[in-house]
């Protein structure tokens, strides 16, 4: 596996509702989400917690369909995630629960699933 880096690795995501303008601060989240993701690092809120923290990782590996991330902490478990090129951004690789994706802010998605949410960076449209 590989570290998710660069802009390649940042998801196209076009088919999503709006992101809310939430101005400077969903800038600098956005700007703090593609950092931590360069770094191997996003934000996650995992097992039903309410606020998130940037203890997850994230790696890229290829599948038989494309890309996929393998986002996820050691002590609680990992999920796997299928990059889509149709709008959606992700959908879950395993099959098991469906993904949910929101648009949270210019260039950053939430993907829900289960009771474990994650923030990654993405191209939703509004990026500058």
């Amino acid at each position: 596996m590989k570290r998710l880096g660069g802009v390649a690795g940042f998801l196209l995501l076009t088919a999503c509702g709006g992101a809310p303008d939430n101005g400077d601060l969903a800038e600098a989240e956005a700007r703090g989400s593609r950092e931590a993701a360069e770094n191997g690092r996003i934000e996650c809120a995992l097992e039903g917690a309410k606020l998130f923290d940037r203890t997850c990782t994230v790696e890229e590996m290829s599948g038989q369909d494309g890309a996929i991330l393998v986002v996820g902490r050691a002590n609680v478990g990992y999920r796997r995630l299928q990059i889509t090129t149709d709008g959606r951004g992700v959908v879950s690789a395993d099959g098991a629960e469906q993904a949910k994706v929101t648009i949270v802010g210019d260039g950053i998605i939430e993907v829900a699933i289960g009771s474990d949410r994650y923030r990654l960076p993405a191209n939703t449209g509004g990026a500058k």
